[in-house]
Order: C-alpha cells, then structure tokens, then sequence
C-alpha cells in the first residue's frame, strides 16, 4: 500500500500504523483507569446514597447541622464556665509554703510548723503553730501582694518564700 501523499512527505506508512497504534494503546489504558476511578466513584455513591432517598437525605443533613449547632453552643458554655473557674481559682489559695521546724530546744520532732496560703496575687496568710511542752499555739498573719504588715518569723518568711515563688519552684525554676 503506497500513498502519494505519504511519500512526497516522506513518511513510511508501517511506522503511521505503529504510531497509531501505540497511541490507541495509551488511550484505551487511559480509559480503563478512568473507568476504574469511577466504579470506586459509584460504589462510594451507592453507599452514601443507601437507603436514601432525596427527602430522608435533606433530613439528615438538616439533623447533623443540628447536631453542629448544639455542639457549637456547648463548646460556648463551655467556654463560658472555664473563663469563670479560671476566675475563681486566681482568688484561691493555690501557692503554698511550708516549714516544719523546733520551736524550742527542749521539744524534738519537728512539731511545729509555718504554713503560708496565697492566691495568684501572693495575698493570703501565714499560720503559724508553735507546739510546746505545755500547750499548742496558732497564730495567724496577713499577707497582701507577698508582704505583711506584721513581723515575720525566719519560719514564717521561708513559708512565704515558698508560696510565692511556688509556681516557678514546680517547673523546676523557669
């Protein structure tokens, strides 16, 4: 088979047909993928759409937007109640401090002790119990932004000390 015009261009008809076929084979690989893509397309479809018909499937969505909103206010109330118990805990007594110690040579066992209680603003109070042979003795000392306005034993100041850099003692100095 000998072409006129394939021969003036200069072109060997063997190598036209070898070429369309080559590309023929690229495309029908192509299709079959293509095809492929589409029977996972069709199965994922047919799941999705099981037992569904146009109205039902209007119905769920319009009940998992539902579902969104109530979720959405509940993440808000949430929110709500941690901002107030963050609140709360800055008011309570969550730095402490506490030495125990002898408060007279002749009374062993580390009886007796200076507890200091701060909130986040270092107020609070010291309380210190002094145990003795002959009784047992608490007293308490304010504590407004880390000072007092009443002498501080070394006990009751180590207290302090501890209660107010509480935090930073945790986390190991930072």
């Amino acid at each position: 088979m000998e072409s006129k015009i394939l021969n003036s261009l200069g072109i060997d008809p063997g190598i036209l047909v070898i070429a369309m076929m080559g590309i023929l084979i690229l495309v029908l690989l192509y299709m079959v993928h293509v095809s492929m893509k589409m029977t996972r397309f069709l199965k994922r479809y047919r799941i999705f759409m099981k037992g569904k018909d146009a109205a039902s499937l209007e119905k769920a969505f319009s009940q998992k937007f539902l579902e969104v909103d109530k979720l959405t206010e509940m993440s808000r109330l949430h929110n709500d109640e941690i901002h107030r118990i963050k609140e709360v805990q800055k008011r309570s007594a969550n730095k402490i401090g506490i030495v125990k110690y002898d408060a007279f040579p002749d009374v062993g066992g580390r009886l007796s002790f200076a507890l200091a209680m701060l909130d986040e603003s270092d107020s609070g109070f010291v309380l210190n119990t002094i145990h003795g042979r002959d009784g047992c003795y608490t007293y308490i000392k304010e504590i407004v932004k880390g000072e007092s306005y009443i002498v501080l034993g070394p006990e009751e100041k180590e207290a302090l000390r501890q209660a107010v850099t509480y935090f930073s003692d945790m986390n190991g100095g930072q």
